[in-house]
């Protein structure tokens, strides 16, 4: 069985305050299995964010066809918190910021969350110093409040902080190079390469193939118009790289 599979997935956006939809999935056909590493690339407006917001289940995105399935499961019946029980993560292209909620205890909730039962503090602290000195992040970012005066290179170690304790089944990291320079980038990949094992699989949202310098992907997929419409492994993302993907998709004879 995949972890997530999906088949003919077809989906809407709805603006806030209206109930008519604008087409944005048009028929998603994906398998990713644990120990895998999909990149998902495309031009902006093929669908890539949206997917991973359908998944992760934004109100305003809402499914019209097809099915998406965790482990066997209907995600399109679970709340977002369930989904996030679930082992489902997203990491956000604009992290959201919270004045007034320290970070240590926005993650220690998290923590709970997922796993469904209350850590002492002891317990809690010792895991997260555990893992705050592996990552090299100062215990005085626990005081700071979740996002709020963050420059983009603390939010995006901020996820991966929260990766490595909420140990996600599927990771996805929407657009997660947006915004950094060339060392916090190097910096946050070597990050995603540590947490990525045979028990969990990610899925990097992109439409610059600069991440391939960091990143040693399992599959490489193309998106436009709300498909995938060109899948292949690391020698697809070499000629992305070296051509980009709109070359590799003309090559292929993708239509327009």
């Amino acid at each position: 069985m995949s972890l997530l599979e999906l088949r003919g997935l077809c989906s809407n956006v709805h603006p806030e305050d209206s109930e008519e939809g604008i087409a944005i999935l048009k028929g998603v056909d994906l398998e990713v299995n644990l120990g895998e590493i999909h990149v998902l690339m495309g031009a902006n407006g093929s669908g890539k964010s949206s997917l991973a917001h359908l998944l992760m289940g934004h109100p305003n995105h809402r499914i019209t066809g097809g099915t998406m399935l965790l482990d066997g499961e209907d995600l399109s019946e679970m709340e977002p918190d369930e989904r996030a029980r679930a082992g489902l993560f997203l990491a956000f292209q604009y992290p959201h910021a919270i004045q007034g909620l320290p970070v240590g205890t926005f993650l220690k909730a998290a923590v709970e969350a997922r796993r469904g039962e209350e850590l002492s503090f002891r317990v809690f602290k010792r895991e997260l110093d555990d893992v705050m000195g592996r990552l090299g992040i100062s215990k005085e970012f626990l005081g700071r409040s979740l996002n709020d005066g963050f420059s983009g290179g603390e939010k995006k170690r901020n996820e991966i902080l929260q990766m490595h304790l909420l140990q996600p089944r599927l990771a996805m990291l929407d657009e997660t190079d947006s915004g950094l320079d060339v060392d916090a980038l190097r910096l946050v990949f070597k990050d995603i390469r540590e947490i990525a094992s045979p028990d969990n699989a990610f899925l990097v949202i992109t439409h610059y193939d600069r991440v391939l310098d960091y990143i040693n992907p399992t599959h490489v997929h193309i998106m436009r118009d709300g498909r995938i419409v060109k899948s292949g492994g690391a020698d697809l993302s070499k000629r992305i790289d070296e051509h980009g993907f709109e070359t590799v998709l003309a090559e292929e004879g993708v239509d327009e």
